[in-house]
């Protein structure tokens, strides 16, 4: 007899369907899976067969045969089990052939009989809809994060043996559906607010001009400045993550299986941190078995990278394409997955080995030598792609006595979205979603400066040195604090604050 079962794997961050056709033939007992299946797909037999015979079901003596359709895609992970287990019941006439064929469905099975929880079923609610399917059975556990797809049933099942009664009829399966509203109202709230912040205006305005363009930032200071905690508050003005910024980036977190069991959907901007010590496979992605790295786990997010020049060179310079081009993109001999990465990168350094080069309170004992050593670690095509160089000095005492009085997160999240909202119409018919984002053409067309402007961005290239990568940068940032002013027109005031940010170009040191 032969049955068919529709389930799903996953290829990046999208799923595909596959067909699990299960033939069992009269032969000597065996149990064979073709389809180009991966180790923890093969030992999908003994797990099958015990859940079967646990579950109350007879196991067929025959020869198995098992395709994953189409056959010349790799198939990963546990999530086979549960259609396998099914085709087979099928195919021996205990669940009814024609209703199966209604569903997709995926699950790892126990033992017992229990199906346990895989990755990826956030993407695989996605494929069966786009293909026209009505309904799908996934594990209890992923029923939270896969019900975030609208129109379509998704029916949270616990045991093989409650699937067979409901394909029988004999027991209802409610379909689990999620609240988006209040999945965002609950994650409103942060740990952290931008009030907390002691001193640091300079830094502070740099982060909000950040934030409006989706520039990337480094922040130079001595130890215990507090450019971290900057860092860290970033998030908080950031605008809120829209409905499909939202799911794409949870179906990253959900095929590498970091989603919380708890959590539906990522609803916050994403921070990540990795150490220094991280490898490229672990920041890009990649590895034998490719997976996303830090740089799309910040998707639609922030990806700060502390201590800067203490990473690996070769890390930092991988960095470069997805900078640019907001996605990673891996090749192997069989296959070529694309993992988005479009993120805010924010590093921080210390403006010298000792870290006291600026710090008016600290003698600093590095010398030129040591100085340019530490600094040639960030090569030029890396810092011409970070926009805006910041300075963060000591905090002084009074500052740090003082009562917080500065503005909340909500104050200058609301400046910071008001600035987005310009750049959304701005952009309506381009697939640019900020200033950061903008390219050459586009900066030619939205970025024109007056005759004042002109001149100061002339003295600008010639006593900096700017290479035209720097100086797109300078009247990207200029066009975002004109934005954030609510000017329709880029200014002279708002180049020269622009041309501050690039402090490093100068060669001599933070000024």
């Amino acid at each position: 007899m032969l049955a068919k079962v529709l389930s799903s794997a996953v290829v990046g961050i999208d799923a595909f369907l596959v067909e699990v056709e299960v033939d069992i033939a009269a032969g000597l007992p065996n149990f064979t899976t073709v389809g180009l299946p991966e180790a923890s797909v093969k030992e999908s037999k003994e797990r099958v067969k015990s859940a079967i015979k646990n579950s109350g079901y007879d196991f067929p003596d025959d020869r198995i045969t098992v395709n994953l359709a189409p056959a010349n895609v790799k198939k990963e992970g546990t999530g086979f089990d549960l259609p396998m287990a099914l085709g087979i019941l099928a195919a021996t006439g205990t669940v009814p052939q024609d209703i199966l064929g209604r569903y997709v469905l995926m699950g790892e099975l126990s033992l017992d009989g229990r199906v346990k929880p895989v990755n990826g079923s956030l993407p695989m609610a996605l494929a069966a809809r786009d293909a026209g399917y009505g309904a799908v059975l996934v594990p209890a556990d992923n029923g939270a994060e896969a019900s975030v797809v609208r129109e379509i049933d998704v029916l949270p099942v616990q045991t093989l043996a409650q699937v067979v009664d409901y394909l029988h009829g004999l027991q209802e399966i409610e379909p689990q559906r999620a609240d988006i509203d209040s999945l965002f109202s609950v994650s409103s709230e942060a740990a952290v607010d931008f009030s907390e912040i002691r001193g640091q205006e300079n830094g502070k305005r740099a982060l909000e001009v950040a934030a409006a363009g989706g520039h990337n930032l480094l922040m130079i200071g001595p130890p215990g400045s507090g450019k971290t905690m900057l860092a860290k508050r970033l998030p908080t003005i950031l605008p809120p993550l829209r409905f499909a910024e939202a799911l794409e980036t949870t179906k990253i977190y959900s095929v590498t299986g970091l989603l919380e069991k708890d959590r539906a959907l990522v609803t916050r901007r994403p921070f990540r941190s990795p150490h220094h010590t991280i490898s490229d496979a672990g920041l890009i992605g990649g590895g034998h078995v490719p997976r996303p790295g830090e740089v799309s786990l910040a998707h639609h997010g922030v990806l700060f990278l502390d201590e800067l020049p203490e990473y690996k060179k070769h890390v930092l310079e991988v960095l470069r394409q997805p900078l640019e081009d907001l996605q990673v993109t891996i090749s192997r001999a069989v296959t070529t997955i694309t993992y988005p990465a479009s993120f805010m990168l924010v590093a921080a350094m210390n403006p010298c080995p000792c870290g006291y080069l600026t710090d008016p309170k600290h003698e600093c004992r590095c010398s030129h030598v040591q100085i340019r050593r530490y600094r040639s670690k960030i090569s030029g095509p890396l810092l011409d792609r970070i926009d805006i160089h910041v300075e963060v000095p000591a905090v002084a005492y009074k500052d740090l006595a003082g009562i917080p009085c500065g503005e909340t997160s909500a104050a200058v999240r609301a400046r910071v979205a008001a600035a987005r909202e310009i750049q959304h119409r701005r952009f309506a018919r381009a697939k640019v979603a900020c200033n950061a984002q903008m390219s050459g053409r586009m900066v030619r067309r939205h970025c024109r400066v007056d005759d004042a402007s002109a001149l100061l961005l002339e003295a600008a290239v010639d006593r900096l040195g700017l290479s035209a990568r720097a100086y797109n940068r300078v009247l990207k940032i200029a066009r975002t604090i004109a934005d954030l002013a609510g000017a329709a027109d880029i200014g002279a005031g708002h180049v020269s604050e622009a041309i501050q940010y690039r402090s490093l170009d100068r060669g001599k040191g933070v000024v």
